[in-house]
């Protein structure tokens, strides 16, 4: 390092790292790449036009808007396309796609001043468009069940309502195949088992802190567990259940970890993944919505800058606000 970069002062906080944003997206397109496949063997070549067009259609978003010829630029386009992708049913209309995908960079990302500003995650930005205006799409009844390895059917031909959206549907599977992803669901959401995979792979390299994750998965198996009526099984299998089926771990483990929209110090980290599952389960038990990961984590993302405020320690010899 030169002494013309050590002179340079900036705003705090002064975080040392030799990691750029396109080493840390690669490592989230590397963790996504297990579920990414899951999809693709789950729900057939339907699942692969999806994600192939959602990702290309927010890489050119964000390269025309940017005007840059180089459309993969730092990558944070190619990671918010394929996460649209992830909360996306296996064969919606490629509009939609389109639609969603360039909500995501336009509206979640780039209004906000780009990579590092925005306070909302971008993917679940483009969700909440298209839920509000084509929720017949999004949070209808009908939904494509899993056909593994089908890649020459028409995925769309035989259709059932989700686990969430129907308890009597929910007890004809079981837990295992809740972790597998043999389950309707979005492209991934289905397979715990692939999240997992990707969430170790992103916590061995330093990218999520645990609080996150563990604060939203133990609220909503707690809540789940409580307030769920012991409908599958039992009480404790009805709390796994609320963890594994939906968006709970893909939210918990991509979508709230997002370094830019979640709070900077660890009380934080664990207050705002408590909140996020206490919203979840408030919408999936009492709201009339059979899932809320996308309303709790953008709540969240909401109130990011209180919940910094209230937890990031003074500095010595600080002078108190109220005094």
């Amino acid at each position: 390092m030169g002494m013309d970069n050590k002179m340079i002062v900036s705003s705090s906080p002064h975080i040392r790292s030799i990691e750029s944003i396109q080493s840390v997206m690669t490592d989230v397109l590397i963790a996504l790449f297990p579920v990414a496949l899951m999809a693709v063997l789950l729900f057939g070549y339907q699942a692969l036009i999806t994600m192939v067009i959602s990702v290309a259609t927010a890489m050119l978003v964000e390269a025309l808007w940017l005007r840059k010829r180089d459309i993969y630029n730092d990558g944070s386009a190619a990671v918010t396309g394929l996460l649209f992708a992830m909360v996306l049913p296996p064969s919606p209309p490629w509009w939609l796609v389109v639609v969603g995908s360039a909500a995501a960079i336009i509206i979640g990302k780039q209004v906000f001043g780009g990579i590092g500003y925005n306070i909302f995650n971008p993917a679940l930005v483009g969700r909440a468009v298209v839920l509000v205006s084509w929720g017949g799409y999004m949070a209808g009844n009908i939904w494509s069940p899993p056909q593994p390895f089908a890649f020459g059917a028409d995925v769309a031909a035989v259709t059932g309502a989700t686990a969430l959206a129907d308890q009597g549907e929910a007890i004809q599977y079981k837990l295992s195949d809740f972790f597998i992803g043999n389950v309707p669901g979005c492209l991934g959401e289905t397979s715990a088992l692939a999240l997992l995979i990707g969430g170790i792979w992103l916590y061995y390299r330093g990218h999520i802190d645990w609080r996150i994750p563990g604060g939203y998965i133990g609220t909503v198996f707690i809540m789940g567990a409580v307030f769920g009526g012991g409908f599958y099984d039992n009480h404790l299998m009805t709390g796994l259940f609320h963890v594994l089926a939906g968006g709970v771990m893909l939210g918990a483990l991509y979508m709230a970890t997002d370094m830019v929209t979640t709070p900077v110090t660890p009380a934080g980290r664990l207050i705002f993944g408590i909140g996020c599952g206490l919203i979840t389960m408030l919408i999936r038990l009492w709201g009339v919505l059979p899932e809320g990961v996308t309303y709790a984590i953008l709540l969240m993302n909401a109130v990011t800058p209180i919940i910094d405020n209230f937890t990031v320690p003074k500095q010595f010899g600080g002078v108190n606000k109220s005094a």
